[in-house]
Order: C-alpha cells, then structure tokens, then sequence
C-alpha cells in the first residue's frame, strides 16, 4: 500500500493498479452489475473521487481494467513459455503451450472478461470501444502461441491450427464457468496436443 512518504507518481500508480485490479476482482466474482466506480473504489480502499480521477467514467473503468487483465495475461504467458522452452520438447512441448493456454481461459481474468464481453453485445457504446481492443489483443495472443510453439505461422496450416488452438482454449474456458470441467477438459488436452504436434510435423511445417 502506498505511504505519504512515496513520491506523488508513484502513489497515484499503485492507486490506478489497485482500481484495476479491484475492477477485475469485481467483475470475476460478483459480475457486470455489482462492478460500479462506487463499489470499485470501496474494495480497493480508496474515495469514489480518486476513482473518478483516474477512470472519470466506468467505460473508462472497465476498459482499462481489459487492458491491464490482458497485459497481465501476457507477461504470464511469456514466463510459463520460457520455463516450458527450457523443460520440455517435443509432444512434451506442445501439451504444455496447449495446457497453459486452455488454463488460461479458466483463470479470473477470463471470468472478468466473459463479463465485459456479455454486457458489450446488448451495448452499442461499450462495444465500440471492446472491439478493437478485442482484435488487437487476438492479435498479439495469436503471436505468442506461434512463439510458445516454435511454429512458421507464413504457413496458412500452422497458422489456421494455432487459431484453431486458441478457439478450442476458450471453448474450454466458457465450459467451465458454470460447472468443474477440469476432468474433461484434461482429456481433450491431452488428445489435441497429440493431434496438434502430428499436424504440424508434416511438410507444410516441420518442426
């Protein structure tokens, strides 16, 4: 927690982290109605008007709070690819990217997000704003799982299986908002990365 000791900038940073995190937690927990700039701004112990200071509306809020899920999101997955570059190859390798993103679609952040994402379909405004940060997000997400993979994505196979990749992750990931999938969701882990490594050790992409 910030002290009065800390420079000015660096208060009003750790501030802005705690409303973003508190949006998420919100969000993930108590869903899209309960996630207001009052109740923000309770949990995460600061005023209503130093909630408003830096997010001077809950778009603005909620939009900021995707950015930093989706930020956070990628830092994670760019250790967890490092740690699996340096302990498995392989099938070995493959199973552990495709573990690591389908785990990620059942995290917290995701859970947030689904929120963000069902409340933006039945608003024009807030939709406008998601979309772009949506595409561009896929974008980058897209990126990283052909780096995690060791993949040629100038390869419309590879690329088209990568994609195919992190559409089943989120499958997986909205399968298991209501119930435990975790059983299942484990079985077909284990059967696409076996499906996946094959597909992509053919000529179109030898790894």
């Amino acid at each position: 927690m910030a002290t009065p000791h800390e420079p000015k900038q660096d208060r009003s940073r750790v501030t802005r982290q705690r409303l973003l995190e508190a949006t998420i937690d919100c969000l993930a927990e108590m869903g899209w109605a309960a996630a207001t700039v009052s109740v923000v701004a309770e949990r995460a112990g600061v005023s209503r008007g130093a909630a408003q200071h830096h997010f001077p509306t809950r778009e603005d809020l909620i939009t900021g709070a995707l950015e930093y899920m989706f930020d956070t999101r990628m830092e994670q997955s760019a250790a967890e690819a490092a740690t699996v570059a340096e302990v498995a190859e392989g099938v070995g390798r493959t199973r552990a990217v495709v573990a690591g993103l389908v785990e990620s679609y059942t995290s917290p952040l995701f859970k947030a997000a689904l929120q963000v994402w069902t409340h933006a379909a039945a608003d024009p405004a807030l939709r406008e704003r998601i979309v772009p940060l949506e595409a561009r997000f896929g974008r980058i997400a897209h990126r990283r799982a052909v780096q995690a993979l060791g993949v040629n994505d100038s390869d419309p196979v590879a690329h088209h299986l990568v994609q195919a990749t992190l559409d089943l992750a989120r499958g997986l990931g909205l399968a298991d908002v209501l119930t435990d999938d975790s059983a299942r969701r484990k079985r077909i882990v284990d059967q696409w990365a076996t499906t996946l490594h094959q597909a992509l050790r053919t000529p179109h992409n030898p790894l």
